[in-house]
């Protein structure tokens, strides 16, 4: 069985991540709180992402899985955003993964071969309007992304899923009627908002050997929408 460490995974994409590969892995769940992990047979660490620096005397000498899954989405006019809107995005966002990822580079390495999965976003690749902040935040973690699997090939495998519009917590306020959902799915091209189950099959079959071949790459896990032009 594999060592799995999940930075967030109470909820959302993490949440759904962590049930897909419990029965055929050791999970361990560094995150705010444990609720919702009752009825889930996983080892949880208390750990606020933006504050705290991971203990990891905590965690197995061996990790071969890491996923970070804190993120943010502040939608809003750049005329309208402030210094620290950027700010408090790089730092959830992309230092602080960092700072996760320095912290075990000892575990990643001592494993025969260590996957690591990031989270990007469609707005990294397409301009789109208000994402200026989240799109800076989000294009960072793929650049970095290359040049940590460049570095650290074959040892260490990195990649990134860069989803759309996705129907978790975090986007709940994007979401939170028929009718928003209904203009969400409109928008795509497979006419629908993803959900976290589909976006955490991917990270899943990332963190599997079957996909000893794959590094460095970003995944758009979005319906098509950052490839494809439909009418109607």
């Amino acid at each position: 069985m594999k060592n799995i460490l999940l930075i967030g995974g109470s909820y959302g994409i993490g949440l759904a991540i962590a049930k897909e590969l419990v029965n055929a892995n050791t999970i361990y769940i560094a995150s705010r709180t444990a609720e919702g992990l009752e009825n889930l047979n996983v080892t949880h660490i208390p750990f606020n992402a933006s504050t705290d620096s991971l203990d990891t005397s905590l965690l197995p000498s061996v990790i071969d899985g890491l996923v970070y899954c804190p993120g943010s989405i502040n939608l809003r006019p750049f005329k309208g955003l402030k210094i620290e809107t950027f700010e408090s995005d790089m730092q959830i966002n992309f230092f602080s993964m960092v700072k996760v990822i320095q912290s075990i580079i000892p575990q990643l390495s001592a494993s025969n071969q260590s996957s690591i999965v990031l989270f990007s976003s469609v707005a990294a690749s397409m301009g789109m309007p208000f994402h200026t902040s989240v799109s800076a935040a989000k294009g960072a973690i793929e650049g970095f992304a290359k040049a940590l699997a460049a570095e650290y090939a074959p040892k260490i495998r990195v990649n990134v899923v860069a989803p759309s519009l996705t129907d978790t917590p975090l986007a709940s306020k994007f979401l939170n009627s028929d009718e928003k959902k209904e203009k969400s799915a409109s928008r795509n091209p497979m006419k629908k908002v993803g959900t976290s189950e589909d976006i955490a099959q991917m990270a899943g079959f990332l963190l599997s050997d079957k996909s000893n071949w794959i590094s460095g790459q970003v995944f758009h896990v979005d319906g098509g929408m950052s490839t494809l032009l439909v009418n109607g």
